[in-house]
């Protein structure tokens, strides 16, 4: 079970990368949220594949994305671009606007160029990383500055009941109260610097994230 959980995550942390390196101004992709985000899990769903239409554009869509243009013979970026979303939905596609969403999406985009980065304790730099850390340099290069530890960073904010991509996710791993942090990306999924292997893709879902989760800050 848990081998097959660790090959679903690097699945999902292969798309990310390849989503981000070929990123487009006009499609959506991981980080949007709406009612057009909703429309086309929607119709992914009556398609048959594993997503949950709520609204929120996380890595489990992608991957249905990506799994629909390669059997429509499509680029498979796993972002929802005019072609895309014509063959989907049978309609033009609306402008996308991402307003709203930029800093949300630029924290992702930036967290997703250090997966592989080693794990250092007291690490805050590409070179190594810890988990307050990471979170720390990331935010920084959106312009949102965090303080340097998880406990402390658990204070920031406002508490955030129904997760959004972007929202600090916390654990209570071997110290009682907030002793991990890591960025939520959708879908379940988040991203962090892992003292056993580094940054790397991890789920909410699985026995021990879930057992140790504590909750989630809202900072931006």
């Amino acid at each position: 079970m848990f081998k097959k959980a660790t090959k679903r995550v690097f699945a999902l942390s292969m798309i990310l990368m390849s989503m981000f390196s070929v990123c487009s101004a006009s499609a959506f992709r991981v980080g949007d949220q709406g009612t057009e985000v909703a429309e086309i899990q929607g119709q992914l769903v009556r398609l048959g594949y594993d997503v949950s239409a709520d609204g929120d554009f996380g890595p489990a869509t992608a991957e249905a994305v990506k799994v629909f243009q390669s059997s429509h013979g499509m680029a498979a970026d796993g972002q929802v671009g005019p072609s895309t979303y014509t063959a989907l939905l049978g309609k033009s596609m609306p402008v996308v606007s991402h307003g709203s969403n930029y800093i949300n999406r630029t924290i992702i985009s930036e967290s997703m160029q250090y997966l592989g980065v080693p794990y250092v304790f007291g690490g805050t730099s590409p070179s190594g990383f810890d988990c307050s850390g990471y979170v720390q340099y990331v935010f920084a290069h959106a312009g949102v500055h965090l303080p340097r530890t998880a406990d402390v960073q658990y204070e920031v904010g406002s508490p955030a009941g129904e997760l959004m991509p972007g929202d600090l996710v916390f654990f209570s791993t071997y110290a009682p109260g907030a002793s991990h942090v890591g960025i939520y990306l959708g879908d379940r999924q988040f991203i962090h610097a892992s003292s056993s292997i580094g940054v790397s893709v991890a789920s909410l879902d699985s026995s021990y994230w879930g057992g140790c989760y504590l909750g989630a800050r809202r900072v931006m």
